[in-house]
């Protein structure tokens, strides 16, 4: 956060999402340089933990590319495995949010081919 509160071309991105009596709460926070952080949060019923996270990782990578001058983003989630199938080009029954994700990056990195996005794995659990 320090570096991001310093640098004009970086964007964070921290979310995180929960699950109590079949309802799924997400919740992301989008940090950029000199602007207030945005938090956006939504809930959702009957939808498995990795709908969710895939959906919470294409909202924060659809509002980081958003700002003009951002070419490096960093996603901070506990969640990696929801990360390892956006970049799962196999066959599979998150392939909606895949091509929306991609479509994402595809554009952000046409922007300048030196343009970069983190993921950084956090666990709640550690204090």
């Amino acid at each position: 956060m320090l570096r991001a509160s310093s640098n004009p071309f970086l964007t964070i991105v921290v979310f995180n999402t929960s699950i109590k009596n079949y309802i799924t709460t997400l919740i992301s926070h989008i940090h950029s340089y000199n602007k207030p952080v945005i938090k956006t949060m939504h809930r959702a019923i009957n939808i498995t933990t990795t709908e969710a996270e895939l959906f919470m990782i294409c909202c924060g990578i659809n509002q980081a590319v958003a700002n003009s001058n951002v070419n490096h983003i960093v996603i901070i989630t506990d969640t990696l495995h929801a990360v390892k199938r956006i970049f799962d080009s196999s066959v599979h029954s998150y392939q909606i949010h895949l091509a929306t994700i991609f479509q994402e990056l595809r554009e952000f990195f046409l922007k300048n081919s030196c343009n970069c996005v983190k993921f950084w794995n956090y666990s709640s659990k550690q204090k």
